[in-house]
């Protein structure tokens, strides 16, 4: 983007993974923290970060609140006879959302879907940073590469990650910048359990091999759920006129374990414009 806004896109090829709950806190906390944020959604079947934009409006405007709202693009999948043309009239809707936000956001913040599309590949070509969840599970770490049971040892890459290998290839030959990867371990079991240590350990494997960095991420709880319907995260006010309901220690515990996400992302803080 011409004005220097950072593009996060969060990604990963497998649904049920917290991808749209991801995107959706990391653009409302850097939101109350001052900054302008714009967001899209390339998801055409799911659509479940325009799905929490939608709710977030429709609540705080029955209820009268003051908390910020993103710019939000979704952008459907061109669905003609030709491949060709599809990716080009694709691609004009992306460039025509982008020259929309350019100079005017510090952050544009990009939901994709759990599988392959033209939209998904065009957005991890513009990642600045990737932030890929990944359910605390042996089995969600193939998504990312067939890993030697015995050894634990990365064996064969799978398919997203050589989507990622060519976005980086792509984006390091037309501007000369690397796209930080951060695979983000998410759902994490609050009980301690070997499988959770196997998880971990094997996924340091694989970032060391895909050059990626690994961060802790959010434990499963209900509070997301529950939030989703009214397109509250746990950033937002906690009265209960905002929540729909009183406050949990859940919902503290969450706040801080975004936090802590948001610090290991390393985001480039200093680029922030005038309002």
């Amino acid at each position: 983007m011409g004005q220097g806004a950072h593009v996060i896109v969060v990604g990963n090829e497998k649904g049920g993974s917290g991808k749209s709950t991801t995107a959706f806190h990391l653009a409302i906390y850097l939101m109350h923290h001052g900054y302008r944020v714009a967001t899209i959604d390339v998801d055409s079947r799911q659509q479940t970060f325009t799905h929490y934009v939608r709710n977030r409006r429709a609540w705080t405007r029955e209820r009268g609140l003051n908390v910020p709202n993103p710019k939000h693009f979704h952008l459907p999948t061109a669905w003609g006879d030709s491949i060709k043309d599809n990716q080009q009239a694709e691609m004009a809707v992306f460039r025509k959302a982008i020259a929309e936000v350019d100079g005017a956001v510090d952050y544009l913040v990009i939901d994709t879907p759990g599988f392959d599309t033209n939209l998904t590949r065009l957005a991890h070509t513009m990642a600045d940073t990737l932030v890929t969840p990944l359910n605390d599970s042996l089995i969600d770490l193939n998504v990312l590469a067939r890993v030697d049971p015995a050894t634990g040892e990365p064996v064969e890459t799978s398919h997203y990650a050589r989507l990622v290998q060519r976005a980086r290839s792509e984006r390091l030959a037309a501007d000369g910048k690397n796209i930080d990867w951060v695979l983000v371990r998410n759902r994490i079991s609050m009980l301690g359990s070997r499988n959770a240590n196997q998880v971990h350990a094997t996924l340091e494997r694989i970032g060391t091999r895909f050059g990626a960095r690994v961060a802790d991420g959010i434990a499963e709880r209900v509070i997301f759920r529950s939030l989703f319907a009214s397109g509250m995260t746990v950033f937002d006010p906690l009265e209960e006129v905002a929540l729909g309901g009183a406050p949990s220690m859940s919902h503290v515990s969450a706040r801080q374990e975004y936090r802590n996400l948001v610090g290991a992302l390393q985001l480039p803080v200093r680029q922030r414009m005038a309002a």
